[in-house]
């Protein structure tokens, strides 16, 4: 149910009636018509482009066309009045009997409400946080597996079919300087004196880790060289560091669907044949790449490569994809790691990447649009940094971790639900700044305490009204006659939950759950204002003497309850039923 898709349907109807009756040319595209809410409320509840987008191609005046389209869309009796405004706009406003029908109709829908089969089962790969196993998760971290988790809710909400997939980079050196790590966190288990050099990991996580190594081998490892031991340990450290990083996520609420490896793509062939995809379609090739624009550095000198052609898939300059030893450069691997997914038969790509992969979109685009022939497009949303704040100053250090915050030790000071949610409320690509004080503040400047307020006060309405012998389940609600719903304050806030279905398709068609957060944020505003004119006029509260009158008005706040629990589901935040 989507009534702004209703409303279009009648104005594409009413469009096509003046066609069929001589007053529009029959080869105009529709397409795009639009029906959305006017930027001024004041102007009515719904406006439409269409006398606008239509007059070129018609060869008329839009105001003509329009004043003749205002005329068949009021003798809809959906419409209480059409009216013309400025060049050729229409702004409409609907009968009181279409709000007052919505509650009800949510009511029947419940948490199916909103929902869209906009993706048509299609699949997509959402891959998100895929941090380094060497070590816990930090504060971008968080912020990225927030990002990435309410995509993929909100796709999935879209209709389509979502795998949550973490890549895990064990594949680097940067492995090796975590079991060499560990191997001192083994020696420092068996009484020995360690010192950590050439950036090894001195974080007290890893102190555990090497306990446990020695309660599996023993003393089997000491005074012996790392081609005795390093590769045993580099598989038992990143076996540690993901069942870590596995259960700091779960704190967030965060589960995967898939891990997949980057150590499995080498020795397998995996980086071979898609390098060889690429091979046969003439996009590898021996040659010299220019300097680097700006000032040439001067250890710069040209030399014969093996580079992927990605100029030809969009891409400012052609990459190296193999060292002049023959090892593969770091894309290589991605590369391969992008072809699987190919494979793997996904209509769309999600990358969530930290910011200071910017530099990385470009290739990444050209290699996977080169690998599916332009059949898989790749979105890359770029995560910016969370500045973090306590008492008012930079809040910086964790022991733990050594030189960084931690997701959990965010997690452990604010909870999982205050942590997402205002994660989710700026864009992805926007900084972030994160008070631990102001995040938990109860007052209606905290966006998370405003929205779970409002949830909260719904349910003690339902409480209250229980308590007095009143009948307050949805099935009974859903049914109740709203006709005397007719106040301003009322309507605005039908007019909010009816918005639902088409935010959530424009947030799915961009990838932007803040979307969802910011409609949160009118939503309450829309119920607390209601709320507080009840203050000040009896006949707007929820809970009034006449059982019938009550349910009525009820039935109004459990539909808006039923929208802040399905939204905040795609922020995967839990509604509070009770605040104190």
């Amino acid at each position: 149910m989507n009534l702004f898709t209703d409303i279009r349907t009648l104005v594409i109807a009413s469009i096509e009636a003046m066609q069929a009756a001589g007053d529009l040319p029959g080869d105009l595209n529709l397409g795009p018509v639009t029906v959305e809410p006017p930027r001024d409320p004041l102007h009515g509840d719904m406006a439409t482009n269409a006398a606008m987008v239509l007059a070129k191609p018609a060869k008329q005046k839009p105001r003509d066309i329009a004043e003749a389209l205002v005329a068949r869309l009021a003798a809809d009796e959906r419409v209480a009045s059409a009216e013309v405004a400025g060049p050729g706009f229409i702004n409409l406003r609907l009968a009181h009997g279409v709000w007052q029908a919505l509650p009800g109709a949510i009511l029947k829908m419940g948490n199916q409400f909103g929902r869209s089969a906009m993706g048509a089962g299609k699949k997509v790969n959402v891959e998100y946080v895929s941090a380094n196993p060497t070590g816990p998760m930090h504060v971008g971290h968080a912020r990225g597996a927030v990002v990435g988790d309410a995509i993929a809710s909100l796709l999935d909400f879209a209709g389509w079919d979502v795998t949550r997939e973490y890549y895990i980079n064990d594949g680097g050196g940067q492995v090796d300087v975590l079991a060499r790590s560990v191997y001192l966190r083994y020696l420092e288990a068996h009484g020995q004196e360690v010192e950590f050099v050439d950036g090894t990991y001195p974080g007290d996580y890893l102190v555990a880790v090497g306990q446990a190594l020695k309660e599996k081998v023993g003393d089997d490892y000491l005074d012996k060289g790392e081609q005795y031991w390093l590769q045993d340990v580099r598989e038992f450290s990143t076996d540690a560091m993901m069942a870590l990083i596995r259960a700091d996520l779960k704190a967030l609420g965060v589960e995967m669907d898939h891990f997949f490896s980057e150590k499995s793509l080498y020795g397998t062939g995996k980086i071979e044949a898609a390098i060889d995809s690429l091979r046969d379609k003439d996009l590898i090739y021996r040659g010299v790449l220019e300097p680097p624009k700006g000032k040439k550095p001067e250890d710069w000198e040209p030399r014969e490569q093996t580079l992927f052609k990605s100029t030809a898939h969009g891409d400012d300059v052609d990459r190296p994809i193999m060292k002049s030893d023959g090892a593969w450069t770091y894309f290589a691997p991605d590369i391969a790691y992008h072809w699987d997914k190919v494979q793997r038969g996904y209509d769309l790509l999600i990358d969530i990447f930290g910011a200071d992969h910017g530099g990385y979109v470009k290739r990444m685009k050209a290699a996977v649009s080169a690998l599916s022939d332009g059949q898989t497009p790749l979105d890359i949303k770029l995560i910016q940094l969370v500045k973090l704040y306590k008492n008012g100053e930079p809040f910086k250090m964790s022991k733990r971790a050594g030189t960084f915050v931690t997701l959990r030790d965010v997690v452990d000071m604010v909870g999982p639900d205050v942590a997402r949610f205002h994660m989710l409320t700026r864009k992805n690509d926007a900084a972030l700044d994160f008070d631990f004080d102001k995040v938990v503040e109860q007052s209606k400047e905290n966006p998370v305490f405003y929205v779970q307020y409002a949830h909260a006060r719904i349910c003690s309405v339902l409480r209250k009204a229980a308590e007095q012998g009143i009948d307050v389940s949805d099935a009974t609600l859903a049914d109740v006659d709203l006709s005397g719903m007719t106040h301003t304050a009322e309507l605005a806030l039908a007019g909010k939950l009816a918005e639902f279905p088409r935010l959530i398709e424009i947030a799915a068609k961009g990838n932007e759950p803040h979307r969802v957060a910011t409609y949160l944020s009118e939503l309450a505003a829309e119920l607390h204002g209601l709320w507080n004119r009840g203050n000040d006029e009896p006949a707007l509260r929820f809970v009034q003497d006449d059982p019938a009158t009550s349910q009525a008005k009820i039935a109004l706040a459990r539909a808006t309850a039923v929208v802040i629990s399905s939204a905040l589901g795609i922020l995967g935040v839990t509604p509070m039923q009770e605040m104190r």
